[in-house]
């Protein structure tokens, strides 16, 4: 077990209005079924589709998780539509917590259900804390992934100095404030790697309480020129992924 107490469980029962939530999807997994929404923007996607990983699922970590739901909703501000889907064993999802062995494989069955879906479109991954390590585990092992987004990654709850460095590129978004994942761990791994992320740091807590607000603007800033250069794709609501 993780050295997290009760007061680090993730909270997922108090999102804001769901106005992104776009339909309930069932994706056949390798463990059995895993359970998923989408989230759709009003106007036309930009090539991308962003799948989107929840924290811990031994903690508390669902689709429903409050910075989960920001990454989504910032995405189809972008004009990309997203997918959150519980891992196994979590919510509707069968089976059961594998250590992020199982859940990668969760995750990259998804990704192909997506590739399957929306042919020819890149795919963004993102994941928050345990989401940000099976991202990170995912990245290399799938070729349609143009961007990685990562979200207080547990680099000292979880061996990342493994793992090759994603090719692909990375924005790794921590807070100064996370008393789970210590920025200056974070600092250390990223310091020792050969390829750098673009980092956003912000005077956030593990659970950017207070600062969901922020995290939402300071990605709409950083990667908003670089959406607007991509090629726009079909309108989502006539490119359904479900």
């Amino acid at each position: 077990m993780l050295p997290i107490d009760r007061s680090h469980l993730y909270d997922g029962g108090e999102l804001a209005s769901p106005e992104c939530v776009g339909e309930r999807v069932v994706i056949p997994g390798p463990a059995g079924v895993l359970e998923g929404v989408t989230a759709c923007p009003d106007k036309e996607t930009r090539g991308a589709v962003a799948v989107i990983l929840h924290p811990h699922p031994l903690y508390g970590g669902t689709l429903n998780n409050k910075v989960v739901y920001y990454l989504s909703k910032t995405c189809n501000q972008l004009g990309i539509p997203s997918l959150r889907f519980n891992f196994r064993g979590v919510g509707g999802s069968t089976g059961v917590y594998d250590d992020g062995r199982g859940e990668t494989e969760d995750c990259l069955a998804v990704l192909d259900w997506v590739q399957e879906r929306r042919p020819g479109f890149d795919i963004w991954l993102a994941g928050f804390s345990f989401g940000a390590y099976v991202a990170y585990r995912s990245v290399h092992r799938h070729p349609r992934i143009s961007r990685l987004l990562t979200v207080a990654p547990p680099v000292n709850l979880f061996d990342f100095t493994v793992l090759p460095a994603p090719s692909c590129p990375w924005t790794l978004i921590q807070g100064e404030l996370d008393e789970l994942v210590p920025a200056a761990s974070v600092e250390n791994w990223v310091d020792t790697l050969p390829v750098q992320p673009r980092q956003i740091l912000l005077p956030a807590d593990h659970f950017f309480h207070g600062q969901l607000n922020a995290l939402q603007g300071a990605l709409l800033a950083s990667l908003s020129e670089e959406v607007s250069e991509m090629g726009v794709g079909s309108p989502c609501r006539e490119s359904s992924l479900s």
